[in-house]
């Protein structure tokens, strides 16, 4: 695990803004939103909207990708 967060843009509702989160979390995110049949945009505006807003968003996404596999066991 290489521990150093990446920075990549999404697109939520027409607004772009800068993620950051390890490979590990970008390729699970990715795996996520395929399973889901959505693109990647669409699920981080899902997890966008439904978060506290307190919480940044690459923490809601980190979250969200433990919870999804969690649920999965």
């Amino acid at each position: 695990m290489s521990g150093r967060p990446v920075k990549r843009s999404l697109t939520l509702k027409g607004h772009r803004t800068s993620v950051s989160l390890e490979d590990e979390f970008w390729r699970a995110f990715r795996e996520i939103a395929q399973e889901k049949d959505q693109p990647i945009n669409a699920l981080a505006a899902d997890i966008d909207v439904t978060r506290d807003p307190d919480t940044g968003l690459a923490s809601a996404i980190r979250v969200y990708i433990l919870n999804w596999y969690r649920d999965r066991d």
